[in-house]
């Protein structure tokens, strides 16, 4: 009789180890989930990944994290896509390298289980259940803001871009182009679509400051394209006479604010776009899912040599520690 009765107070002592016999146990069964970027290199990347897996942690999920080399290989993407779901992926967050050629590879994936989240570039799919990032075009416009309230007279501008196919690059410079041809002082003088890698967007924004020396603003879109522009600033001594605007926190990019390769940033939140990723990743899978909403738009900040050390900015420049 002891011995069963003691049997029973360990049972029982056991159940509240394992978070309770019929309580909530929706963190106890561990959820696999496969998050798909365009890059595994970036600090704008590494940033996302090191949300992803705050989430993962306190979620109790199975992160896997993957990415091509270049942020032009939409081919790769498309496997890893495949590959995840073929180890068993319940759930795929995806930040698309191209709004069409990925979403065949998404629809497939979803048709067969499993639930997808997009992150700050979105995919030409109707499965995608909800897409967390930066309102790009509000984000474009904002760079040409920045130029516009810092530059007198005539802005002759030129745009450093990157994959012609990336829907937040393309959405970015939509967003620019429309608020400086509302304005009737700024025209765009020259537009490149380079690798989103800096010593590529060195050498192609170099020659395009070569062949239009009227140039005297340029707005990079992500944070490769970035660094390139202002090592190409930098390299040409155009510092005092080309107003540069970057997007995204970066050692190079920080350093040029402060050596007047760079005049002003935008600045992005992707720790918040990998830790919402994944939590609704989560919600969907652990049936939260009608919860969530279309779109959730992070927090976007300028960032010039006014406030750059600032409590605010440094939070923002500085949101995580590598991995």
């Amino acid at each position: 009789m002891r011995r069963n009765r003691w049997a029973a107070a360990m049972a029982a002592l056991l159940c509240v180890f394992l978070w309770g016999c019929g309580a909530d146990t929706a963190y106890s069964e561990q959820h696999a989930v496969a998050l798909i970027a365009k890059s595994t290199e970036t600090e704008f990347w590494l940033s996302v990944f090191a949300g992803a897996e705050a989430a993962a942690t306190e979620y109790n999920l199975k992160l896997t994290i993957t990415g091509p080399k270049t942020e032009e290989d939409y081919e790769a993407q498309n496997q890893m896509v495949a590959d995840a779901v073929e180890a068993g992926a319940q759930a795929i967050v995806f930040s698309a390298i191209d709004y069409e050629n990925n979403a065949s590879a998404i629809d497939d994936a979803a048709k067969q289980g499993t639930k997808i989240v997009a992150i700050d570039s979105s995919v030409d799919s109707q499965m995608v259940s909800t897409y967390i990032g930066t309102d790009n075009y509000a984000a474009g416009q904002m760079a040409a803001q920045a130029a516009l309230d810092r530059v007198e007279g005539t802005l002759r501008v030129g745009i450093v871009n990157y994959d012609v196919s990336s829907a937040n690059g393309q959405e970015r410079e939509r967003g620019a182009r429309d608020l400086f041809s509302s304005t009737g002082r700024a025209e765009v003088t020259a537009v490149i679509n380079t690798l989103a890698e800096a010593g590529h967007a060195q050498a192609d924004t170099v020659r395009m400051l070569a062949d239009h020396p009227e140039i005297n603003v340029l707005l990079a879109f992500n944070e490769p394209t970035s660094v390139g522009a202002a090592q190409a600033v930098e390299e040409l001594g155009l510092s005092e006479t080309v107003f540069l605007v970057g997007f995204d926190s970066n050692v190079a990019t920080v350093e040029g604010l402060q050596t007047g390769a760079v005049d002003a940033l935008i600045v992005q939140n992707p720790y918040a776009m990998g830790y919402l990723g994944v939590e609704s990743a989560y919600k969907l899978l652990s049936g939260q899912g009608a919860g969530l909403t279309a779109v959730v738009d992070t927090s976007t900040q300028i960032v010039d040599r006014s406030n750059l050390f600032s409590m605010d900015s440094q939070k923002a420049l500085f949101a995580f520690e590598s991995r």
